[in-house]
């Protein structure tokens, strides 16, 4: 990889934004012109082989200096990716879930942090078409369609766990619904069309709010010091009598049996892992052949001739390769139990992505601790932004613990014990 700026070619140009200390425009003008239309599964791929070419350019740069990816994103909400998923009825593609994994693979092994942007997107995206009105399906989706991406603010800090929700909405009579509280770990919410905000009711239910980005009284800060993962800019979202439109609102009561729903969720985070590993062992290939010089004692003139080199990288691509494949082969089960309502079916869907999940998590943090093994002391240089693979996976797999899922995994195996149908978390 080397530095430098993005070019994409399969979309028109975008004006560069304006930038100072990594300053943002939240300005949604973007979203307002109108995306590609993606016609099939392949054309997907391709797209997002593109865009992964284009978005590697950058990564160390964007990595060294914590940038926002703003352009990188415009050309992500453009490209007509957003919509993969949208049933055609609503204007989508109506792609597959298998095919949605492979565009997140080739993204994250550019850079994961660009991957990770719209990972909840697609999970509130598909909310809306599961658990939404045909009123909000028509007002949200068309967003959506037009390249509008929907950011997410719903952990917070402070409370016994993550999902422990304080943010309240409530009704004021006539003046309506209002929104307030504080959100952390916001990825995708700075550059996003609307927000998906967790909110709990004076009655103490929770809902999902598709709160706009520009709304009066919301704001998006860019508190994000994570060692890793360092574009996606997971910071605070802050939320002060900020008023709320009914429609805006999906009960999570909605989710009221078996789905894939948050299943899509965290395999779209095992897709960003698997990325992460492959991203890492095409780098390491790359300075082992560009720039390694063999150990004198090993008396050949390459180091990919060395023996023991041969067999550390010839492990590393049979363990890459493996995950990957599971990916793809759990992307398939996922898209079967999408429709069904069959328990049986969607729980073997939901273990399945457990497996795929921890082992994509271990793996990735194997692969890129691995990776830089034979590769020499000028591997450690910061210009070659090695580094960036372990950070980022370091952070990523930190999202939600691999050892539950390996627990889901077992319990199943030794039980027939399925996670909680409504949990968020599986």
């Amino acid at each position: 990889m080397t530095d430098g700026a993005a070019t994409i070619h399969f979309l028109p140009p975008l004006p560069t934004p304006e930038r100072e200390d990594h300053a943002l425009s939240t300005s949604t003008e973007a979203a307002d012109t109108p995306a590609h239309r993606i016609g099939s599964d392949a054309e997907a791929i391709e797209i997002a082989d593109r865009l992964s070419a284009a978005v590697a350019a950058g990564a160390i740069e964007r990595d060294r200096e914590r940038q926002v990816p703003i352009a990188e994103l415009e050309e992500l909400d453009r490209s007509g990716l957003l919509a993969l998923l949208i049933p055609t009825e609503y204007g989508g593609a109506g792609g597959r879930i298998e095919t949605l994994l492979e565009v997140f693979r080739l993204i994250a092994a550019a850079d994961p942090s660009i991957a990770q942007v719209p990972q909840n997107h697609y999970m509130f995206v598909d909310a809306i078409v599961r658990y939404g009105t045909p009123t909000q399906r028509q007002l949200l989706l068309s967003e959506v369609v037009a390249g509008g991406r929907v950011g997410n603010a719903i952990s917070e800090r402070g409370g016994k766990t993550a999902l422990d929700t304080k943010t309240m909405l409530r009704d004021d009579g006539a003046e309506g619904l209002r929104l307030d509280g504080v959100k952390f770990y916001s990825t995708g919410a700075l550059t996003s069309r609307r927000i998906t905000v967790l909110a709990r009711s004076e009655d103490d239910s929770l809902s999902f709010v598709y709160v706009p980005r520009e709304i009066a009284g919301l704001e998006v800060d860019q508190d994000w010091t994570a060692f890793g993962q360092r574009a996606t800019i997971s910071g605070s979202t802050r939320l002060d009598d900020v008023a709320v439109d009914p429609e805006w609102v999906i009960p999570v009561a909605a989710r009221d049996g078996h789905d894939v729903w948050a299943a899509l969720g965290q395999i779209l985070h095992a897709a960003i892992d698997v990325g992460i590993s492959r991203g890492a062992l095409d780098d390491g290939v790359r300075f082992l052949v560009e720039k390694s010089r063999p150990w004198p004692e090993a008396e050949v003139d390459r180091p990919a001739e060395e023996p023991a080199v041969i067999l550390h990288f010839g492990q590393l691509q049979a363990r890459v390769r493996a995950v990957e494949t599971l990916l793809a082969d759990t992307g398939r089960r996922l898209d079967a139990a999408y429709p069904s309502d069959d328990a049986a079916i969607v729980d073997a869907a939901r273990v399945a992505t457990a497996e795929v999940k921890a082992l994509a998590a271990d793996t990735a943090l194997a692969t890129t601790t691995a990776v830089i093994d034979m590769l020499g002391t000028s591997a450690t240089d910061q210009k070659y932004g090695l580094d960036r693979h372990w950070r980022n996976a370091r952070t990523h797999t930190l999202h939600d613990p691999t050892r539950w899922k390996y627990m889901h995994v077992g319990n199943y195996l030794l039980s027939g014990k399925a996670p909680d149908a409504n949990s968020f978390l599986i």
